[in-house]
């Protein structure tokens, strides 16, 4: 019986540590959607940066796979 007793002494300090972050990365519904647009508008921009810099990547090399 001593085996069991660890088993549940240990699933009892798993269930102990997975309790604590949950709570710490859970949301409600306004920080939520908060976040989603936060992460939204971030990831617009780096689109648009990405775009504009491959735009003028494009613009600059006219040569072939060789680089010459």
């Amino acid at each position: 019986m001593t085996r069991g007793n660890q088993r549940e002494q240990d699933r009892l300090k798993a269930q102990k540590k997975a309790g604590g972050k949950a709570k710490a990365t859970t949301l409600n519904g306004q920080s939520l959607k908060n976040k989603q647009e936060s992460d939204a508008d971030i990831m617009r921009r780096k689109q648009e940066a990405a775009a504009a810099k491959k735009a003028a990547d494009s613009g600059k090399s006219t040569s072939g796979k060789d680089g010459k």
